[in-house]
């Protein structure tokens, strides 16, 4: 029975409603100035919570998680990965849950599907999916499907021997890979400077893409990155996360190459002769062909390994890794601790080499 309450300001509607288990429970509608606008939105909030319960009561975990990723992530993943790892995420779901109900899910059964499916997987993608998973149940909770958040508390189980190295150069593999592309300049053909860019920056491969001269700053030797590049689209996209916009400090031997490039009178930096903007597979085609011609053999090696390469050098100079975090637009450090563990457990033991000889001599 929906009902108002006097408050300070007016007063508070309240709408009444069952549970799928048959408990009793109470929502606020929001305060109103006049006591009958109280009761009417409370009239229109209560009959909205027994209109969910009635669709959703025995809505299955798989059509709950479709659900919500068609409301409310669908356009947020614009890129075509982002949206086929919902997809690879929701197979995951049907093929274990297959038709069991949202409500009828305990802790221990969650438990148990995440041991299974980080039986045979990393830890990234058991993260990713229980993520996910968790944000779909929160909206469920909110959406009264049910009360109980049954990831709470979960423990992130994964298959250690899945874990990828990183891949990254030695520091003269890196010095003759850079005098290889410096070697070869021409700025009809833009993938070299995208390449040398790739190395002095670590920016991923679509914020490369995008760069535009309003981003490059040579009085203050710095690259803004505020957007991305969806090569299929041809078109400007959002960045991968909020906090990947970023400012990035740069050398000015970068900026005195790209400078070569204005030649080309193009809005973008990296608009080839072709009036295009090289392509993964542009790319990828041209760093493989320098790297054979200088004999660097790297299996797997991409354009994307270029920013391992970066993380993989500064660390080796001992920059800060919460400089490099930011450097990367990672949203928090946990991510590059995360993402570069393999490296950051090799310089650890590194330092502890050297910290041993420096306490020796005291």
């Amino acid at each position: 029975m929906s009902y108002a309450r006097k408050a300070n300001k007016g007063y508070y509607g309240y709408a009444s409603y069952q549970d799928n288990d048959g408990n009793w429970h109470q929502k606020s509608a929001g305060c109103f100035k006049l006591k009958r606008e109280a009761l009417a939105a409370a009239d229109e909030l209560e009959t909205k919570l027994g209109q969910v319960n009635l669709d959703l009561k025995d809505v299955t975990l798989a059509e709950y998680f479709q659900h919500w990723f068609k409301l409310y992530k669908a356009n947020k993943a614009q890129s075509a990965s982002a949206r086929n790892q919902y997809r690879i995420m929701l197979k995951m779901i049907n093929e274990y849950w297959k038709d069991t109900r949202l409500r009828d899910i305990k802790r221990s059964d969650y438990q148990a599907f995440i041991n299974w499916y980080g039986a045979d997987h990393a830890y990234k993608s058991v993260s990713k999916l229980n993520g996910a998973i968790r944000t779909a149940v929160s909206y469920a909770i909110d959406d009264d499907v049910i009360t109980k958040d049954f990831t709470h508390n979960v423990t992130v189980t994964y298959n250690r021997d899945k874990k990828v190295k990183v891949q990254y150069l030695t520091n003269d593999e890196l010095a003759t890979l850079k005098t290889a592309v410096l070697a070869k300049l021409n700025r009809y053909n833009t993938s070299r400077y995208m390449i040398l860019t790739a190395i002095y920056t670590g920016m991923r491969k679509s914020e490369v893409q995008a760069l535009t001269w309003k981003d490059v700053d040579f009085l203050h030797s710095t690259i803004r990155v505020n957007k991305s590049w969806d090569e299929k689209k041809k078109a400007f996209k959002s960045t991968k996360t909020e906090s990947s916009n970023r400012t990035i400090k740069v050398n000015r031997q970068l900026l005195n190459h790209l400078a070569d490039l204005k030649a080309n009178n193009s809005v973008m930096v990296f608009q080839n002769v072709l009036g295009t903007i090289p392509t993964s597979n542009a790319l990828n085609k041209c760093l493989r062909s320098i790297m054979v011609s200088c004999g660097i053999e790297k299996q797997g090696f991409h354009f994307h390994s270029l920013r391992h390469v970066h993380v993989a050098y500064l660390l080796g100079q001992g920059v800060d890794i919460y400089a490099i975090s930011k450097r990367l637009g990672h949203s928090n450090i946990t991510v590059t601790l995360n993402t570069y563990s393999y490296l950051i457990d090799e310089y650890k033991a590194k330092n502890d080499t050297l910290i041993i000889d420096k306490l020796a001599q005291l």
